[in-house]
C-alpha cells in the first residue's frame, strides 16, 4: 500500500509537456555516399584539394517516413574519428527539427537502424528463457516487461517531471520488487522473505550510499546529467539522480541473492526435517558464502564494464592513481559499487536468517512415512528385511 500511495503522489498527472532535446525520428536509407573536401551548400571546389583540408562524407538519403516520404536529401557528414561511417544501403535515422520538410538543413543525419538486429536477438532471449524455465520462464518475461514498464512509464517521467529522483527510484523498485517476485515465485512465505530481505537490503544500500555520496561530496554533476539539466531547462537534484540509479541498479542482483538463499532453507528443510532454525541458519549461510563472492564480482565487473571508457581515459593522465580515483567520474562508481556489495553480503545473513525462522513454522514437508509403510508390508509378507 505504500509503494501504491508512493506511485500515486509522484506521478506527474497534470502531463506537462517537457521540452525535446531532439527533434522527430525520421527513417531512411542512404542511396549514395562520396567523400571529398567539406563544402558549404552551394561552394564549389576549385582546383586540387589541399591535403590538410577537412574531409567530409556526402551522403544522400532517400526518406522512409515523415512529411517529405520518398524525397531524398543531401547531407554533409564530417569525417572524424568519433563520427559514424555511413555508405550505401545502410538504413539509417535522421532528426527532423519541424521546419521545411523538403529542406535539408531541416535534418540531422543521426545513428543506424538498429531495430531487426535488436528484435532477433530478444527473440532469442525470449526463446532461451522459456525452453529452460517454461511457464516459470513465461512469467519471469511478464515480470521483465512490467518492470521495463515502470522504469519507462512512472520513473521516467516523474524524474523528468521535477520529483525527487531518490523517492521516485525507492517507489519505482518497490513496485518492480513486488510484481517481479511475486509473479516469479508465486505467493508464498519463501517469496515473502525474499521480498523482506530485499527491502532491508536496499533500504541499507540506499542509506549509505546517501552518507557516502554527501561525505565525498559528490554533486553527481557528470556529462551526461549537465546535457540533462541544459535541456529540462530547469534543475534538477544530481546527487538524488546518482542514488536513485545506486538502488534501481542493486535491485536485480540482489532479487538473485535473496531468492537463492530463501530457496536454498527451504530445500534443506525438505532435505532434513529434523533440521530446528539454528542448523537451517547454519547450512544456508554456508550456501550464502559460496553464493555472495560471485554475487559481488557481478555488481563490480557489470559496472566497471559500463564505466570501461572513462576508466580507459583515466587510466591515460599521467597524475598518479590517488588523484583518479578522487575524480567525480570515479569516485561515484567507487561509492556505487562499494555501497551495493555491502547490501549483497548483509542480504545473506539476513535473508537466511528470516528463512531459517518462518521455514521451521511453515507447512511441514512429506514425512517419511510412506517409506516406513513399505517396509511395514515388507516385513509382514516375510520378506527378509536387511539394517
Amino acid at each position: 500500500m505504500a509503494t501504491l500511495v508512493a506511485v500515486v503522489v509522484l506521478y506527474p498527472w497534470n502531463g506537462a509537456q517537457l521540452p525535446r532535446s531532439v527533434g522527430t525520428p525520421v527513417n531512411g536509407v542512404v542511396t549514395a555516399a562520396t567523400s571529398g573536401p567539406c563544402l558549404a551548400p552551394g561552394q564549389v571546389q576549385v582546383g586540387a584539394p589541399n591535403p590538410d583540408d577537412k574531409r567530409c562524407l556526402t551522403v544522400e538519403v532517400a526518406l522512409s517516413d515523415g512529411p517529405a516520404q520518398g524525397s531524398t536529401i543531401t547531407k554533409s557528414v564530417p569525417l572524424e574519428p568519433t563520427s559514424p561511417r555511413f555508405a550505401v544501403g545502410d538504413e539509417v535515422v535522421l532528426s527532423y527539427s519541424g521546419a521545411d520538410p523538403t529542406d535539408s538543413t531541416s535534418y540531422q543525419l543521426q545513428d543506424f537502424q538498429r531495430g531487426m538486429p535488436l528484435l532477433l536477438l530478444g527473440a532469442l532471449f525470449a526463446g532461451a528463457v522459456l525452453l529452460l524455465g517454461r511457464w516459470q520462464g513465461l512469467a519471469s518475461l511478464v515480470a521483465l516487461g512490467i518492470s521495463f514498464a515502470v522504469i519507462t512509464l512512472f520513473v521516467l517521467p516523474a524524474i523528468l517531471a521535477g520529483r525527487d529522483p531518490l523517492l521516485v527510484a525507492i517507489a519505482g523498485a518497490g513496485l518492480i520488487m513486488f510484481v517481479a517476485l511475486y509473479l516469479t515465485h508465486g505467493l508464498s512465505a519463501r517469496t515473502s522473505v525474499a521480498v523482506l530481505g530485499t527491502m532491508v537490503s536496499l533500504a541499507l544500500i540506499g542509506t549509505l550510499s546517501a552518507i557516502f555520496s554527501a561525505m565525498a561530496k559528490l554533486t553527481g554533476l557528470d556529462s551526461d546529467t549537465s546535457t540533462l539539466i541544459g535541456s529540462l531547462g530547469h534543475p534538477i537534484d544530481a546527487r538524488g539522480l546518482l542514488l536513485a540509479g545506486v538502488v534501481i541498479g542493486a535491485l536485480g542482483v540482489l532479487d538473485d541473492v535473496t531468492v537463492t538463499q530463501a530457496s536454498s532453507v527451504w530445500e534443506l528443510r525438505r532435505a532434513n526435517p529434523s533440521l530446528d532454525w539454528r542448523g537451517l541458519y547454519t547450512a544456508g549461510l554456508r550456501i550464502g558464502r559460496a553464493h555472495v563472492g560471485s554475487a559481488v564480482n557481478t555488481l563490480v565487473l557489470a559496472y566497471a564494464g559500463t564505466a570501461l571508457p572513462l576508466l580507459l581515459l583515466s587510466a591515460m593522465a599521467d597524475v598518479g592513481l590517488s588523484p583518479i580515483l578522487q575524480s567525480q567520474d570515479v569516485a561515484q562508481e567507487i561509492v556505487r559499487t562499494l555501497a551495493g556489495s555491502i547490501g549483497i553480503v548483509a542480504a545473506v545473513p539476513l535473508t537466511t536468517l528470516l528463512a531459517a525462522l518462518i521455514a521451521v513454522r511453515d507447512d511441514a514437508p512429506p514425512s517419511q512415512q510412506p517409506a516406513r509403510n513399505r517396509k511395514d508390508r515388507v516385513s509382514r509378507r516375510g520378506s527378509p528385511r536387511n539394517d
